[in-house]
């Protein structure tokens, strides 16, 4: 293993671990552990793809070293692998198995097989995706599609419930995509990770940003019951969505089931921006025109122009409260994916927006569970 070359001892190595999941960077993890520069910490956190390793145990099933000393002092004395196997409460086949594997009993000694059985132990293993061509294709046709490794575990439990070979769980895959040592999928799968990262990271919080102020709005604890519990198709969360050069797209979530829309803004101004969502939202039908939600950013300060366009009411929510808005802040995050921060946006074309909200309308999500936004609003309308 390369982190042999690395010296830290057992105990150094799991508080390493420990302080990279609480979130410590790694120039503050090698200065507690007394290193004089992060390269270290740096090599083993990218060896096991910023994910910890599981710590090594004995199986309940195994041999004690006990035991072998045991099996030892029963060669000594001449006995049978029955009876042997008899005195320790243990298969017979147990016993053979473990003098086969150790030199047989002219050569067999206790210390030496123990240490040789935790080595053994200590080799990886061959995960799932290893093991199966069929699912190791699948897992990478999906990722190559932009699904989340949750996305691909659920619509795998969808689509193959009896057959446990075609199932994997999230964390599996991104082992598999993370840990070098494993090399089952492609690492330039990772560029089709929302995030693109090459390891996992700690958990971060973002703050959330300033708000304007909107003459006449009505606010989001005014909204009908039906819109907060999402029983009811028909409404949506508004955001704006900004990229390089001060451009900016509109980005509209419909709550029930979370079906996607993305506008093209030439400009930021309230009369651009209500212009080009009413023209968008009159598309629908009226069935899904009940209500939009939108932060208090001054593009909506022509919020009564939109109503009046739509008969769709506005409602506002509160100040530095993006959790209120919780499928477009989560929706904004899958865009992305196909729009880095710095895009400009000014070379979009609404065409290939419209691609990218079909692409996402197609997802499984898992708060649908595992259906797609696009089949959850079809089955409404029908």
């Amino acid at each position: 293993m390369v982190t042999s070359r690395i010296w830290f001892t057992a105990a150094q190595k799991a508080e390493l671990w420990e302080r990279w999941k609480s979130g410590s960077s790694a120039a503050a993890i090698s200065r507690a552990l007394d290193r004089r520069n992060k390269t270290g910490v740096l090599r083993i956190v990218t060896l096991h793809g910023g994910i910890a390793p599981a710590p090594h145990r004995r199986a309940l099933a195994a041999l004690r070293l006990e035991e072998r000393e045991e099996i030892s002092r029963g060669i000594a004395v001449g006995q049978s692998i029955r009876q042997i196997a008899l005195g320790l409460g243990r298969a017979p086949s147990t016993v053979s198995r473990e003098l086969r594997r150790n030199g047989g009993s002219q050569c067999y000694r206790a210390n030496q097989a123990d240490r040789r059985a935790w080595e053994r132990a200590l080799r990886a293993k061959p995960c799932r995706l290893a093991l199966h061509r069929e699912l190791r294709w699948r897992v990478a046709q999906k990722l190559a599609l932009q699904w989340s490794p949750e996305q691909i575990s659920g619509w795998l439990k969808r689509e193959f419930p009896t057959d446990q070979d075609m199932q994997i769980s999230h964390e599996a895959i991104y082992r598999s995509l993370f840990v070098q040592t494993r090399g089952v999928l492609k690492k330039e799968l990772t560029a089709h990770l929302r995030t693109r990262r090459q390891m996992r990271l700690p958990k971060s919080h973002n703050a959330g940003s300033g708000q304007g102020h909107i003459l006449d709005m009505v606010s989001i604890r005014e909204r009908p019951a039906e819109a907060e519990d999402r029983a009811v198709p028909g409404h949506w969360e508004g955001d704006l969505l900004s990229g390089g050069n001060d451009t900016h797209i509109a980005t509209l979530i419909e709550r029930h089931s979370r079906f996607t829309m993305l506008v093209k803004l030439p400009r930021k101004d309230t009369t651009t921006v209500v212009a080009a969502l009413a023209k968008h939202v009159r598309k629908l039908p009226e069935q899904l025109r009940r209500s939009l939600t939108w932060d208090q950013g001054k593009e909506m300060h022509a919020h009564k122009r939109f109503t009046i366009a739509t008969k769709v009411q506005v409602y506002f929510c509160d100040p530095r409260s993006p959790w209120q808005r919780g499928s477009n802040e989560n929706t904004n995050g899958l865009v992305r994916q196909y729009f880095p921060r710095g895009t400009n946006f000014a070379r979009i074309s609404q065409a290939h927006l419209n691609a990218i909200a079909l692409r996402l309308n197609q997802r499984p999500r898992k708060t649908l569970g595992f259906e797609t936004p696009a089949d959850k609003l079809q089955a409404v309308l029908h």
